[in-house]
């Protein structure tokens, strides 16, 4: 039996490509909320590095900040090939 004063721990490990996507998404959504083109303004952050082409509205600058720019590219291919008709057959 457990002991009754200890906290109990509960941890569950995310799969890096779940969290990207969800960050992705968000991002898009503030960004559309906002006004700008959310696309545009990815790709501006994604080649350049800096945030400020990313709103600060809900968060989204803070959030897109903890994922890695390479990562970033990496979802979005690996989105764009499973969705093109030219995939592996």
């Amino acid at each position: 039996m457990a002991e009754i004063n200890n906290t109990q721990y509960f941890n569950m490990e995310t799969d890096p490509e779940v969290r990207v996507k969800k960050v992705l998404e968000f991002v898009y959504v503030a960004m559309a909320e906002k006004g700008y083109n959310p696309v545009s303004q990815i790709v501006g952050y994604i080649m350049s590095g800096d945030p400020t082409y990313i709103t600060s509205h809900k968060n989204a600058r803070s959030l897109i900040m903890k994922v890695e720019r390479d990562e970033l590219v990496e979802e979005l291919l690996r989105e764009y090939i499973r969705n093109e008709s030219w995939k592996m057959q």
